[in-house]
């Protein structure tokens, strides 16, 4: 076991990358990506692998009522709380490798490292899977992060449904990991998350290490357009009231609001439904949802007006109605100063190139730096590709930011 240059043992960066490329063969896409959507059977599998090698690093493993998997290593001093390392394993339906699992095997890789090393440390070390990060399959996203938060409830958790009407708590009993130790906020010591940018700023300016110091404010809307079904050869043009085309002004609409706020603020349409599609019938409803985001608070809520305004005019033309809904939302988020010091001065202690930066997507630590002190690492990805199968992080670039974690980690748990 090598050393860095402070003492501390160094990760093995090729386990470490081998861990990653074995839990990536669970739901692997042809394309090279992974579909390891929320409480899927490839979820199942991989939480499976997930407990048995932090089992096999001699951590003690819990589930919660939620499905978080939580893998804790004791400390010197039992009766302190645990600095966490937390992150993902589910992925988009055509997701990359390293989106979440980076982080929760960076966590596994550190229970590895400390126990080759026989490394005690003052403060536990727990590693956390939060279950439905992604909310790709179940909506709201981070919703077991947010549980924990105090942000949902547990029963709204339950009754989250997928497009198949198959509710979570079902699924969550379904598979194997309904656990009942309760997901309520506790009074950990911090929480770290090791995480691609999913963006090109890193890869740009020759930086290997993001000091993330927040997060920027997201909100999420359903959106329906209601005009009046037609038949597509009888229907003249000027008597249509055709929700697709309605819902095209609104869309392009859109891309104009967020562009008129660039470069901070965007805004996606991410799904778009026409209800009883066919060929030769005037779409009569439409449904499509909106992610905005923006680090400011008060600009969220111009940009909501703003919204508001663009549907209202996109209807208005052939008489057609719609309707709204904010189906989630969280304020912009600022991380602990004292976490990401750590994380800052792990990168300047081993020499990484760094800078420090706010966090476009939206993370677990959005919804744990409510309650626990909270950071965030990034490492670079190949072109800011992310939620896509071609998504890719160098071996060197995750096995640095896995020693960045290292080092923040082993500071934080040294009792004050």
């Amino acid at each position: 076991m090598r050393a860095s240059d402070n003492g501390s043992p160094r990760i093995d960066g090729r386990r470490y990358w081998a861990s990653l490329m074995e839990m990536a063969a669970i739901g692997a896409t042809p394309r090279g990506g992974c579909d390891r959507q929320a409480l899927t059977d490839a979820d199942k599998q991989a939480r499976d692998l997930f407990r048995a090698w932090c089992a096999a690093a001699g951590a003690e493993v819990v589930v919660d009522a939620m499905g978080n998997i939580r893998a804790r290593r004791p400390g010197r001093r039992p009766e302190l709380p645990p600095v966490v390392i937390g992150s993902h394993l589910d992925t988009q339906p055509a997701g990359g490798k390293f989106d979440g699992a980076a982080g929760v095997l960076a966590g596994l890789e550190i229970l590895r490292t400390l126990d080759d090393a026989a490394y005690e440390t003052d403060h536990p070390i727990m590693v956390v899977d939060w279950t439905n990060e992604e909310g790709c399959r179940f909506a709201p996203a981070m919703l077991a992060s947010g549980v924990f938060a105090g942000a949902f409830t547990e029963a709204y958790a339950y009754a989250r449904t997928d497009r198949e009407g198959r509710r979570f708590g079902d699924e969550l009993e379904r598979i194997g990991y309904k656990g009942s130790y309760p997901c309520t906020a506790e009074p950990w010591k911090c929480h770290l998350e090791l995480h691609i940018e999913q963006g090109p700023i890193l890869e740009a300016e020759g930086k290997i290490i993001g000091v993330v110091t927040g997060a920027q404010g997201i909100r999420w809307y359903d959106v329906a357009i209601t005009g009046r079904r037609g038949h597509a050869g009888s229907t003249p043009m000027e008597r249509r009231k055709d929700a697709l085309v309605a819902a095209s002004r609104a869309v392009e609409g859109l891309d104009r609001l967020a562009r008129e706020f660039a470069p901070r603020a965007v805004a996606t349409v991410g799904t778009l439904e026409i209800r009883a599609p066919s060929r030769n019938v005037v779409p009569g409803e439409v449904r499509f949802t909106i992610d905005l985001r923006h680090p400011d608070e008060g600009t969220l809520d111009e940009l909501e007006r703003r919204c508001a305004a663009i549907l209202a005019e996109a209807c208005a033309r052939d008489g057609l109605s719609f309707s709204w809904e904010r189906i989630w939302s969280f304020p912009p988020v600022a991380f602990d100063p004292r976490c990401v010091s750590a994380v800052r001065e792990a990168a300047i202690a081993l020499g990484y190139p760094w800078r420090e930066m706010i966090s476009g997507p939206g993370h677990d630590s959005c919804y744990t730096a409510r309650v626990v002190p909270t950071a965030m690492i990034f490492v670079p990805c190949r072109e800011g590709l992310s939620h896509h199968e071609e998504e890719w992080a160098e071996p060197e670039h995750l096995a640095a930011g896995c020693q960045v974690l290292l080092e923040a980690v082993l500071a934080l748990a040294r009792a004050d």
